[in-house]
């Protein structure tokens, strides 16, 4: 037992830093969640502030936008996970048909090269790139006769441009997990199905498609956790009080309770509220996981 003891030794040494910062940064600031049921003052600090028990949650719930906030961050999240599973699933199905394998990882590449990118820097580059005077969109738009458009500035567009962006940023990753399970389907399938006379069509439809059926549910219901995330970075870094009615999402009005109007407990308030939702919503989900696409975290 000693000598096992003596030989485990440096490995729990390695593990102690990784556990000590995971503490420090995950564990500890969740002894801020009383902040939500006090009128914190930091002056007083956690423990002389005033105990108000459920008055924030009721003052949030009365909110005279609250539930418009709550309809956008739902309504831009289900997009964008319903667009976060389509098109990687057609980009993939595309590349997969490709034989030029120079041309294939070229592509790859691109696609990927977005998702390493910061919001700061992507957000820069969509509001130039939709600006009504400059931007390379908007004289597409003048070319073939039609005026320009303020995508970022008309609460119509505003959402969708959200959904399309956060499409282009990130469905590249999607696109390689999808490749990757293409590679696992049995080729003698593709090879029956060719003797039998089926064209390209119907080998995607009859082999393809249900050899990533479980994959796809996969990561349909992972996503189902991120209901409540429509983007923080993003929407940050495009929005404007012009949008506000088709933009504010709930990080967002955390972001202006907390840091712009000082209501410290309103805002611990709003993320409680969103985590536990986010909670039930990722625990439902890892046990449809389970059941339908056999997906275990250990």
């Amino acid at each position: 037992m000693l000598k096992l003891m003596k030989k485990e030794l440096p490995l729990h040494l390695m593990v102690w830093p990784a556990l000590v910062i995971v503490l420090i940064y995950s564990y500890g600031p969740m002894l801020g969640i009383v902040i939500a049921f006090q009128k914190y003052v930091p002056a007083m600090g956690f423990f002389k502030s005033k105990w108000v028990g459920w008055d924030n949650f009721e003052y949030l719930l009365h909110l005279p936008n609250i539930w418009q906030v709550v309809g956008n961050t739902i309504y831009i999240s289900a997009m964008k996970i319903i667009a976060g599973l389509i098109v990687p699933i057609v980009v993939a199905l595309l590349l997969n048909e490709v034989r030029i394998h120079a041309f294939k990882r070229s592509v790859q590449t691109l696609v990927y090269l977005p998702h390493f990118l910061s919001w700061v820097i992507l957000g820069g580059i969509v509001v130039d790139l939709l600006s009504p005077s400059t931007g390379l969109v908007n004289q597409l738009i003048s070319w073939f006769g039609g005026k320009p458009i303020f995508f970022v500035s008309n609460n119509h567009w505003f959402p969708f441009i959200l959904v399309s962006t956060d499409i282009w940023k990130e469905f590249g990753f999607s696109t390689i997990v999808y490749l990757a399970a293409l590679t696992s389907i049995n080729p003698a399938l593709y090879e029956a199905a060719v003797m039998d006379g089926a064209n390209r069509m119907r080998q995607t439809w009859h082999i393809t498609l249900p050899g990533l059926l479980p994959v796809i549910i996969l990561m349909a219901t992972l996503s189902l956790g991120n209901v409540l995330n429509a983007g923080f970075d993003q929407v940050f870094n495009l929005y404007s009080p012009v949008v506000y009615q088709s933009g504010d999402i709930l990080d967002t009005l955390v972001y202006r309770l907390g840091l712009i109007d000082y209501q410290y407990s309103v805002a611990t308030a709003v993320g409680l509220l969103k985590s536990i939702v986010s909670l039930i919503f990722m625990a439902g989900s890892y046990v449809l996981a389970y059941r339908f696409a056999n997906y275990r975290i250990f």
